[in-house]
């Protein structure tokens, strides 16, 4: 997948931990780690807002854990995840 070039800056601690992900082989590289850090932050993103606006609506009568499975099917079916 391409993408756009970044130059980041990270926190000694936070590099030591990407670089476990790495070493544990769930990640190839430095770009797939901060990537799905990212997809991570905004299906939370997704999800709280839909599950503040069902609290607000006072209307929905599914659970939080229901809400949060439908949020992620959508996501998936939309291929946002």
């Amino acid at each position: 997948m391409a993408g756009t070039r970044a130059s980041l800056s990270i926190s000694t601690p936070n590099e030591k931990w990407i670089q476990g992900q790495i070493a544990s082989g769930e990640f190839a590289s430095r770009s797939e780690v901060i990537n799905d850090l990212i997809r991570r932050v905004r299906e939370i993103e997704v999800i709280r807002a839909r599950l503040i606006a069902a609290e607000q609506s006072g209307f929905s009568t599914r659970a939080p854990e229901q809400i949060l499975a439908a949020s992620k099917e959508e996501l998936r079916g939309n291929r946002d995840l």
